[in-house]
């Protein structure tokens, strides 16, 4: 690490030869490997743009000049060469630093990102705000993936930014993949502009000038370009063609499973075996909708480009003529679930809590207004560990519980999930229905049995003789952990509450007459959540017993392990004083 070491900022590498800076990409290569390796992390998007993001520094003048790079996965370099390579092992750990873009962290972070499609708006929105300032020299750089870029944001920024006056640069990384590789009719054009079967007509017709393409691992055709580009006023996209993982055999090869693929041996590019574990929620998902598609030849699977993440590969394999990526676009695939629903299908809309914040209007007007019934399989819900802030599924009970026409519903466990998609697609089931579950593994082992239908009620797990616990969602093991450790263990009863909307209204009429105090629990935020929906059911119906919410407070809750994040939001050790 000869050259990486003397690297403080991007100042640093301005006057080195074309072979020193070529040096120092396979260095940043060498870091980055080991480091995911050891720690986990993204891998593929960051060797990618190995030289992009080096010419980028080389080139413009950061932090004075803007530079955005859209989501964040691909930030690694850019981090190494801004002044936290010394930080780099607290990589998306509590305390440390972000896995991707953060305005408080690095001056050379003028963006905040963490979801697709934001870079070319809120750049332009910086550009425009130079023009106001009368700072002409400034120039503002959006680096763009062409998978990130089908998103409706991204063109709605598009058609504004071509009718402006701006100093603005879009760098269109083109790798023919997100995280599963690009879908729709947009990749087809980038192959022609990639073979000069087009001269870019597209951009030129929204009056902005294309440049490309080219090889975005070669200095030879970057630098060149990028200073033409420097130098000039206006609005461009510069059209780059790169190969995610570049640089790493295995990476390259499989792309898929190296863009976070956890850790490794750096040197054969073998995963290493994790620790005996369980089927992952993901799992239960995937092939149990098999199983009810199978059968139901109305169920439809779509999903926002997490095909592999959200396990709906296994209905892909299996319908592909009735499995939908629908590519970076929630809000049109939540209205596009609609248009189906209107015709007698069944969609089954997997997707991340986070992810499903963007469809929002899409699911109150499209959805629920006209009383359609969607399945929103909901991915992610709860805190979901190293990607962070951006990422975490805390708001999903808070923002749904206020919409008519949709339930909530939370398994506790795998079997509970497995049955409640069973009961989702039953006519019986009238209305939306969002079911939430977690990242990662759970803790059975024998989960596919007989499906039965889940009553619209909750369950008593044990019971107590004072007090009442309520919870909703695999929390239920932390809640059953606790109450197990607590010297008047007898003391407490739980139940698992299981339908967050409709309230199970008898259930709620019984604890709430029989116990001195109840606790809810829930791996979401108070504001609007289910605790609160309890303590708004017992004032109108005018029980005075005390109530303790746990639950996530007014805060975003950083990086780290998902048992370090419920020690901060205070979702252990809840009963230690409670009453």
């Amino acid at each position: 690490m000869i050259l990486l070491e003397q690297i403080y900022s991007p100042a640093d590498i301005r006057n080195f030869s074309l072979a020193e800076l070529k040096q120092l990409a396979g260095e940043l290569r060498h870091f980055i490997i080991n480091e995911v390796a050891a720690k986990e992390g993204h891998l593929g998007a960051g060797l990618g743009v190995v030289e992009l993001t080096i010419a980028l520094h080389y080139v413009f003048n950061t932090p004075e000049d803007i530079l955005v790079f859209d989501v964040g996965h691909q930030a690694y370099p850019h981090k190494l060469l801004t002044g936290r390579r010394e930080r780099f092992a607290t990589n998306r750990q509590w305390g440390g630093l972000s896995g991707f873009l953060k305005r408080k962290e690095s001056e050379y972070d003028p963006f905040g990102t963490g979801h697709a499609g934001t870079s070319l708006s809120a750049v332009l929105g910086m550009a425009t705000a130079a023009v106001l300032q009368e700072n002409f020299l400034r120039k503002h750089v959006a680096v763009i993936g062409d998978a990130s870029f089908v998103n409706g944001m991204a063109f709605e920024a598009l058609n504004q930014m071509g009718n402006s006056k701006v100093n603005m640069l879009i760098v269109l990384n083109d790798n023919q993949i997100g995280i599963d590789p690009s879908t729709g009719a947009f990749r087809y054009y980038l192959e022609r502009l990639a073979k000069g079967d087009d001269t870019g007509t597209f951009f030129t017709n929204l009056q902005i000038e294309y440049l490309g393409s080219y090889d975005g691992h070669s200095f030879e055709e970057l630098l060149p370009i990028l200073s033409e580009a420097r130098d000039f006023f206006g609005v461009q996209l510069v059209h780059i063609r790169t190969t995610k993982g570049k640089g790493y055999q295995r990476a390259e090869e499989k792309q898929t499973l190296f863009h976070a693929p956890g850790k490794f041996d750096p040197a054969t590019g073998m995963l290493l075996p994790k620790e005996l574990q369980q089927t992952k929620f993901q799992d239960v998902f995937g092939q149990t909708l098999c199983e009810l598609a199978a059968e139901n030849k109305a169920i439809v699977g779509i999903t926002p480009a997490m095909v592999t993440g959200s396990s709906l590969h296994y209905m892909q394999q299996q319908f592909p003529s009735r499995t939908f990526d629908v590519g970076i676009a929630e809000e049109h695939a939540v209205t596009f679930a609609a248009g189906l629903a209107t015709q007698g299908l069944l969609p089954f809309l997997v997707i991340y809590s986070t992810f499903l914040q963007r469809g929002y209007d899409q699911l109150i007007h499209d959805v629920a207004l006209q009383e359609l019934k969607v399945i929103f399989c909901i991915d992610r819900a709860g805190l979901v560990g190293e990607d962070g802030a951006t990422h975490q599924g805390v708001f999903d009970i808070a923002y749904l519980h206020c919409i008519p026409n949709i339930e909530i519903v939370a398994p506790r466990n795998e079997i509970e999930l497995r049955n409640m998609l069973y009961t989702a697609q039953l006519p019986e089931q009238e209305k939306a229905l969002a079911i939430r579950y977690p990242r990662g593994y759970g803790q059975l082992t024998l989960w596919q049995l007989p499906f039965e239908k889940v009553e619209k009620k909750g369950v008593l797990l044990r019971e107590g003789a004072r007090y009442a616990v309520l919870s909703v969602g695999t929390i239920a093991d932390e809640v059953a952990q606790q109450i197990s450790q607590h010297p008047q263990a007898e003391a407490f009863a739980h139940y698992d509450m299981r339908w967050i909307k409709p309230l199970d209204e008898a259930l709620l009429h019984h604890i709430l007459s029989q116990y001195e105090a109840v606790i809810t629990v829930e791996e979401g935020c108070k504001a609007g959540g289910f605790g609160e929906s309890i303590v708004v059911f017992a004032k109108e119906k005018g029980y005075s017993l005390p109530i303790k919410i746990v639950a996530i407070a007014d805060v975003f809750v950083e990086q780290g392990t998902v048992a370090l994040q419920r020690e901060f939001a205070s979702l252990t050790n809840f009963l230690n004083g409670a009453f």
